[in-house]
């Protein structure tokens, strides 16, 4: 055989190799991601990452907060910015196109802003709970709270939808999602409304333990 042949073969052999290796780069993330539990965050702009850069949102954080410990989890964004219940409960289903395990539910904040009857709100996330639990999707509810100028009535029976729900269906429930973060201005955005960096990092940390519990009982 001649070394021009010799040459070609080597060629060949290597470029066979290479592609081989390009393949398994590709391929090998999708089957660690087929392999991990995935949990989709519903929500509005709170979990969107509103005024934050790429990979700053809570989802992020929360994936990057489970690793650490030893929890890898894909989490899914499902965080529309200026959303209310009535929108989250009309995008459900598309929500769900990558199948996730649990669902944590982050929504009413919009709602409450707006002044729009918390009967409507309960009746929103009451739909959404009972379409995800009749799935066999694991929910976490996380609570939001009225502002105490939107005068008391409104303020005892916003504040109520929460608990009510998470007793009612028996699910994982964390008690207010901004505790920690809100009205503080070191961990908001300019609007006071909006986490910033590092008020994503509190509400991650505050949260994980919830989360974690939402996730071990993918195990029973």
């Amino acid at each position: 055989m001649s070394i021009n042949s010799l040459t070609s073969i080597n060629r060949l052999v290597r470029g066979i190799f290479l592609r081989l290796l390009f393949l398994l780069s590709v391929l090998l993330p999708s089957v660690a991601y087929a392999d991990q539990p995935r949990l989709l965050v519903l929500g509005d702009s709170l979990v969107a990452g509103y005024g934050l850069p790429p990979g700053q949102s809570l989802p992020d954080q929360l994936q990057r907060d489970l690793a650490a410990g030893g929890m890898p989890v894909a989490v899914i964004n499902a965080g529309v910015s200026g959303d209310t219940t009535a929108g989250g409960l009309a995008r459900l289903d598309w929500s769900l196109a990558d199948n996730p395990d649990a669902v944590i539910i982050v929504l009413g904040g919009n709602d409450m802003l707006r002044g729009l009857p918390p009967e409507g709100t309960a009746a929103n996330l009451d739909a959404i709970i009972t379409r995800l639990l009749a799935r066999d999707k694991q929910v976490l509810l996380a609570g939001m709270m009225a502002p105490r100028n939107l005068g008391p009535a409104y303020v005892e029976a916003f504040d109520a939808i929460y608990p009510a729900l998470a007793r009612r269906h028996d699910i994982e429930f964390y008690p207010f999602f901004l505790d920690g973060v809100a009205l503080d201005p070191a961990l908001n955005l300019d609007d006071g409304l909006h986490p910033n960096r590092q008020g994503i990092i509190e509400i991650s940390r505050r949260i994980l333990p919830s989360v974690e519990r939402l996730l071990a009982r993918l195990e029973k």
